[in-house]
């Protein structure tokens, strides 16, 4: 089993919580936030709660774990208290800038270390991983390229493919080429066979996604998932078990994976959002029922396909198993990482508490070089 919380801090470390944002994932960033904040040992660390609102704006929230859950179905959100936040504007100073609604202004003194834990567009894509390189800031998880080419699902398997693994195929469409000939592309996405899932290029937890049965279906489908990208992804359905392996980055650059888990997909439909965050433990197996071999060999990919994008802290590495093998489905740079989410259960799975874990990539952030 992978070495947890080598070097663990000996002194109280400053770290900045970045949540919530401005994409659709908003809510299950909050959530994951409170996730966090719920198990980070205080007399160890510091958290600085950083809320982004769904317009932008960068506030100082409350580190009270039960204002960030999920309630009776309801998903939280960051509330514009009227604080705003400013960081470094380089290197120089690791100070944040607090502008307090009556006026005044605060410092939070020398951040050791961000985590942002922002799902989707302007938070996994490599736009705030690029904000924090220009402010010199250390921070958890993948940087800006590994970020971008992940979030991008057309580009991700170009460079996985090119890598040597094998991919879902695809047809990559433009917003543009779907108003300028819908039929003509229909008619090239139709040669996949049926169903088809359509999905938007650059988006995650499945926001914006549909399963196609029938060509009178493609349309809305198409216009959904442009209501999130200006690039949309439509693959044929792979016929297989949706298996996936959490991977950490390695103290000594090798990557560590977990044993994988394995997600039971209902046979008319697909793990949507709400199977995600809104439904029952029995959609997640962990780990999953394989045999030696075939966890071996998932575990191999991740860690290849960790590589090949040149990851750093964590992913998470979705395959279909089919009857002649393992084909990656995507490479999620910032997955889920609520405490019932698969990329902790694997590790839960694997040895490793949901407590370690946030532990571990606050360590390996404050150590990465960038």
């Amino acid at each position: 089993m992978p070495t947890i919380a080598e070097g663990a801090p000996t002194t109280t470390t400053t770290v900045a919580v970045l949540f919530g944002g401005r994409s659709s994932e908003h809510e299950i960033s909050c959530v994951t936030a409170g996730g966090i904040m719920d198990v980070v040992d205080r007399s160890e660390y510091e958290i600085v709660p950083i809320g982004i609102t769904k317009d932008g704006a960068f506030t100082l929230q409350s580190d009270d774990p039960a204002q960030w859950t999920l309630r009776d179905g309801v998903l939280p959100t960051v509330p514009d208290n009227g604080t705003r936040v400013a960081f470094p504007t380089s290197p120089a100073t690791r100070d944040l800038v607090v502008s307090h609604p009556d006026g005044t202004v605060t410092t939070i003194a020398d951040v050791d270390v961000v985590f942002p834990i922002l799902h989707g567009p302007f938070g996994e894509d490599g736009t705030v991983q690029g904000m924090l390189e220009v402010a010199g800031l250390p921070y958890v998880g993948d940087g800006v390229l590994a970020s971008a080419l992940a979030m991008d699902k057309h580009t991700a398997k170009a460079v996985l493919e090119h890598a040597g693994l094998r991919v879902a195929p695809w047809t990559t469409v433009l917003r543009r080429e779907w108003a300028a000939d819908p039929v003509g592309v229909a008619e090239t996405v139709a040669a996949h066979g049926w169903p088809l899932f359509v999905k938007p290029a650059r988006a995650g937890s499945s926001m914006g996604v549909s399963r196609v049965d029938e060509p009178s279906q493609l349309g809305a489908a198409m216009d959904l998932a442009f209501e999130h990208d200006a690039k949309v992804v439509v693959e044929p359905r792979i016929v297989g078990r949706e298996v996936e392996v959490a991977v950490l980055e390695g103290r000594d650059g090798v990557p560590r994976t977990s044993l994988p888990g394995e997600i039971v997909v209902p046979e008319d439909g697909f793990y949507d959002f709400a199977s995600k965050y809104l439904g029952g433990d029995e959609a997640l197996l962990c780990p999953a029922p394989l045999t030696d071999d075939e966890t071996e060999a998932i575990r191999s990919i991740g860690a290849r396909a960790f590589e090949a994008i040149g990851g750093a802290g964590l992913a998470r590495v979705d395959c279909f198993l089919t009857d002649d093998g393992f084909v990656v489905n995507e490479v999620n740079t910032m997955p889920g990482f609520t405490p019932l989410s698969m990329y902790p259960r694997c590790w839960a799975a694997s040895g490793v508490s949901y407590g370690e874990l946030v532990t571990e990539l606050i360590e390996l952030g404050r150590a990465a070089e960038r």
